[in-house]
Protein backbone atom coordinates (compact mmCIF):
# COMPACT_ATOMS: atom_id res chain seq x y z
CA UNK A 1 0.00 0.00 0.00
CA UNK A 2 1.60 3.78 -0.83
CA UNK A 3 1.87 6.58 1.59
CA UNK A 4 -1.24 8.06 -0.54
CA UNK A 5 -3.23 5.34 -0.32
CA UNK A 6 -2.84 5.18 3.61
CA UNK A 7 -3.20 8.51 4.01
CA UNK A 8 -6.68 9.35 2.15
CA UNK A 9 -7.48 5.56 3.52
CA UNK A 10 -7.14 7.32 7.11
CA UNK A 11 -8.27 10.10 6.24
CA UNK A 12 -11.51 9.35 4.50
CA UNK A 13 -14.16 9.55 7.12
CA UNK A 14 -13.27 12.95 7.86
CA UNK A 15 -13.08 14.29 4.09
CA UNK A 16 -16.65 12.83 3.94
CA UNK A 17 -18.15 15.13 6.67
CA UNK A 18 -16.29 18.36 5.50
CA UNK A 19 -18.09 21.13 4.11
CA UNK A 20 -17.62 22.69 1.23
CA UNK A 21 -15.91 25.88 1.76
CA UNK A 22 -17.26 27.73 -1.63
CA UNK A 23 -20.65 26.56 -2.51
CA UNK A 24 -21.36 29.08 -5.11
CA UNK A 25 -18.50 28.34 -7.10
CA UNK A 26 -18.91 24.34 -6.61
CA UNK A 27 -22.80 24.67 -8.33
CA UNK A 28 -21.06 26.91 -10.88
CA UNK A 29 -18.21 24.34 -11.43
CA UNK A 30 -21.03 21.77 -11.77
CA UNK A 31 -23.26 23.60 -14.22
CA UNK A 32 -20.44 24.52 -16.28
CA UNK A 33 -19.29 20.40 -16.43
CA UNK A 34 -23.17 19.61 -16.89
CA UNK A 35 -22.99 22.01 -19.79
CA UNK A 36 -21.24 19.59 -21.73
CA UNK A 37 -22.96 16.31 -21.07
CA UNK A 38 -25.54 14.70 -23.35
CA UNK A 39 -27.42 11.41 -22.13
CA UNK A 40 -25.27 8.68 -24.34
CA UNK A 41 -22.24 9.84 -22.80
CA UNK A 42 -19.34 7.92 -20.48
CA UNK A 43 -17.71 9.63 -18.07
CA UNK A 44 -14.27 8.89 -16.32
CA UNK A 45 -13.14 10.62 -12.89
CA UNK A 46 -10.30 9.77 -11.54
CA UNK A 47 -9.55 11.00 -8.37
CA UNK A 48 -12.91 10.86 -7.32
CA UNK A 49 -12.47 10.83 -3.97
CA UNK A 50 -15.97 10.08 -1.87
CA UNK A 51 -18.01 10.32 -5.25
CA UNK A 52 -20.05 13.64 -4.40
CA UNK A 53 -19.23 14.79 -7.90
CA UNK A 54 -20.14 11.55 -9.40
CA UNK A 55 -23.21 11.54 -8.08
CA UNK A 56 -24.30 15.18 -8.67
CA UNK A 57 -23.47 14.32 -12.65
CA UNK A 58 -24.61 10.52 -12.79
CA UNK A 59 -27.83 11.73 -13.68
CA UNK A 60 -26.86 13.76 -16.96
CA UNK A 61 -24.94 11.20 -18.83
CA UNK A 62 -25.06 7.11 -19.35
CA UNK A 63 -22.36 6.07 -16.96
CA UNK A 64 -19.74 7.09 -15.25
CA UNK A 65 -16.61 5.41 -13.89
CA UNK A 66 -15.09 6.54 -10.65
CA UNK A 67 -11.72 5.44 -9.40
CA UNK A 68 -9.93 6.32 -6.53
CA UNK A 69 -6.42 4.87 -4.98
CA UNK A 70 -8.44 4.43 -1.57
CA UNK A 71 -10.77 1.81 -0.64
CA UNK A 72 -12.28 3.48 2.17
CA UNK A 73 -13.52 6.72 0.54
CA UNK A 74 -14.80 4.65 -2.55
CA UNK A 75 -16.66 2.46 0.45
CA UNK A 76 -18.52 5.57 1.27
CA UNK A 77 -18.90 6.62 -2.40
CA UNK A 78 -20.55 3.17 -2.83
CA UNK A 79 -22.75 3.60 0.16
CA UNK A 80 -23.66 7.52 -1.11
CA UNK A 81 -24.38 6.39 -4.41
CA UNK A 82 -26.95 3.39 -3.00
CA UNK A 83 -28.55 6.56 -0.71
CA UNK A 84 -29.18 8.72 -3.77
CA UNK A 85 -30.75 5.87 -5.86
CA UNK A 86 -27.48 6.31 -8.44
CA UNK A 87 -26.67 2.87 -10.37
CA UNK A 88 -24.76 4.25 -13.41
CA UNK A 89 -21.36 5.11 -11.56
CA UNK A 90 -18.86 2.13 -11.47
CA UNK A 91 -16.45 2.98 -8.69
CA UNK A 92 -12.82 1.00 -8.38
CA UNK A 93 -9.71 1.22 -7.17
CA UNK A 94 -7.57 2.07 -9.34
CA UNK A 95 -5.25 4.72 -10.59
CA UNK A 96 -5.45 6.47 -13.98
CA UNK A 97 -2.44 4.12 -15.56
CA UNK A 98 -3.64 0.99 -13.82
CA UNK A 99 -7.21 1.49 -15.14
CA UNK A 100 -5.93 0.63 -18.79
CA UNK A 101 -8.97 2.54 -20.70
CA UNK A 102 -9.97 1.90 -24.28
CA UNK A 103 -8.21 4.58 -26.68
CA UNK A 104 -10.92 7.22 -27.38
CA UNK A 105 -13.75 5.14 -24.49
CA UNK A 106 -14.43 8.66 -22.83
CA UNK A 107 -16.40 11.76 -23.72
CA UNK A 108 -15.50 13.48 -20.74
CA UNK A 109 -12.57 13.09 -18.25
CA UNK A 110 -12.60 14.68 -14.95
CA UNK A 111 -9.73 14.88 -12.91
CA UNK A 112 -10.73 17.48 -9.74
CA UNK A 113 -8.29 18.43 -7.23
CA UNK A 114 -5.79 16.07 -7.96
CA UNK A 115 -3.42 17.36 -10.22
CA UNK A 116 -1.29 18.97 -7.96
CA UNK A 117 -1.28 15.68 -5.85
CA UNK A 118 0.23 13.78 -8.43
CA UNK A 119 4.00 13.70 -9.82
CA UNK A 120 3.30 12.49 -13.14
CA UNK A 121 1.22 15.25 -14.61
CA UNK A 122 2.80 14.99 -17.67
CA UNK A 123 2.27 11.43 -17.76
CA UNK A 124 -1.41 11.39 -16.32
CA UNK A 125 -2.65 14.65 -19.07
CA UNK A 126 -1.57 12.13 -21.98
CA UNK A 127 -3.23 9.36 -20.33
CA UNK A 128 -6.17 11.45 -19.95
CA UNK A 129 -5.77 12.56 -23.95
CA UNK A 130 -5.51 8.71 -24.77
CA UNK A 131 -9.26 7.64 -23.33
CA UNK A 132 -10.65 10.74 -24.45
CA UNK A 133 -12.24 10.43 -28.01
CA UNK A 134 -11.41 13.33 -30.28
CA UNK A 135 -13.39 16.55 -29.15
CA UNK A 136 -13.93 15.11 -25.73
CA UNK A 137 -13.44 17.10 -23.05
CA UNK A 138 -11.02 17.46 -19.79
CA UNK A 139 -12.56 19.35 -16.80
CA UNK A 140 -9.77 20.00 -14.15
CA UNK A 141 -9.96 22.24 -10.68
CA UNK A 142 -6.23 22.57 -9.16
CA UNK A 143 -4.47 24.11 -6.83
CA UNK A 144 -1.90 26.00 -8.00
CA UNK A 145 0.20 27.96 -5.72
CA UNK A 146 3.34 28.98 -7.43
CA UNK A 147 2.68 32.42 -8.18
CA UNK A 148 1.71 32.98 -4.11
CA UNK A 149 2.77 33.45 -0.94
CA UNK A 150 2.08 30.34 -0.43
CA UNK A 151 4.39 28.45 -2.95
CA UNK A 152 7.25 27.68 0.18
CA UNK A 153 4.75 25.24 1.23
CA UNK A 154 6.84 23.13 -0.81
CA UNK A 155 9.75 23.42 1.20
CA UNK A 156 8.01 21.40 4.26
CA UNK A 157 5.65 19.19 2.28
CA UNK A 158 7.90 16.49 1.98
CA UNK A 159 8.18 15.96 5.87
CA UNK A 160 4.73 17.00 6.88
CA UNK A 161 4.46 13.80 3.76
CA UNK A 162 6.63 11.58 5.81
CA UNK A 163 5.13 12.62 9.02
CA UNK A 164 1.74 11.72 7.28
CA UNK A 165 -0.41 15.18 8.38
CA UNK A 166 -0.53 15.51 4.33
CA UNK A 167 -0.20 14.17 1.31
CA UNK A 168 2.53 15.10 -1.75
CA UNK A 169 1.96 18.03 -2.45
CA UNK A 170 2.87 19.90 -5.84
CA UNK A 171 3.74 23.59 -6.84
CA UNK A 172 3.37 25.25 -9.81
CA UNK A 173 1.73 28.23 -11.19
CA UNK A 174 -1.35 28.45 -13.73
CA UNK A 175 0.07 28.95 -16.68
CA UNK A 176 1.92 26.14 -16.14
CA UNK A 177 -0.33 24.19 -15.89
CA UNK A 178 -2.61 25.68 -18.71
CA UNK A 179 1.05 24.83 -21.22
CA UNK A 180 1.03 21.47 -19.70
CA UNK A 181 -2.78 20.82 -20.82
CA UNK A 182 -1.64 22.21 -24.11
CA UNK A 183 1.17 20.47 -24.89
CA UNK A 184 -1.02 16.86 -23.96
CA UNK A 185 -2.97 18.11 -26.92
CA UNK A 186 -5.63 20.38 -25.98
CA UNK A 187 -7.29 23.51 -26.62
CA UNK A 188 -8.20 25.53 -23.32
CA UNK A 189 -12.01 26.43 -23.55
CA UNK A 190 -12.55 27.98 -20.00
CA UNK A 191 -10.70 29.35 -17.21
CA UNK A 192 -11.81 31.03 -14.19
CA UNK A 193 -10.12 31.23 -10.58
CA UNK A 194 -12.61 29.53 -8.08
CA UNK A 195 -11.45 31.63 -4.96
CA UNK A 196 -10.53 34.58 -3.28
CA UNK A 197 -6.71 34.46 -2.79
CA UNK A 198 -7.04 33.28 -6.94
CA UNK A 199 -5.06 29.89 -6.07
CA UNK A 200 -7.66 27.22 -7.17
CA UNK A 201 -8.24 27.48 -10.80
CA UNK A 202 -11.30 25.80 -12.62
CA UNK A 203 -10.29 24.56 -16.44
CA UNK A 204 -12.09 22.99 -19.05
CA UNK A 205 -10.52 21.85 -22.06
CA UNK A 206 -11.22 20.18 -25.28
CA UNK A 207 -9.31 17.69 -26.91
CA UNK A 208 -7.95 18.86 -30.63
CA UNK A 209 -9.14 16.77 -33.41
CA UNK A 210 -7.38 15.67 -35.69
CA UNK A 211 -7.53 16.22 -39.71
Amino acid sequence: MSDAEKFWDKSAEKYSKSKISDLASYEKKLAETQSLFEPHMRVLEFGCGTGSTAIEHAPHVKHIDAIDISENMLEIGREKARVAGINNIAFTRNTLSEFKAAESSFDVVLGLSILHLLPNRDAVLKEVSRVLRPGGYFVSSTVCLGSSPLRFIKLIAPMAKILGIMPEFHVFTKNELVSEIADAGFKIERQWHHDSGGLKVFIIAQKIELT
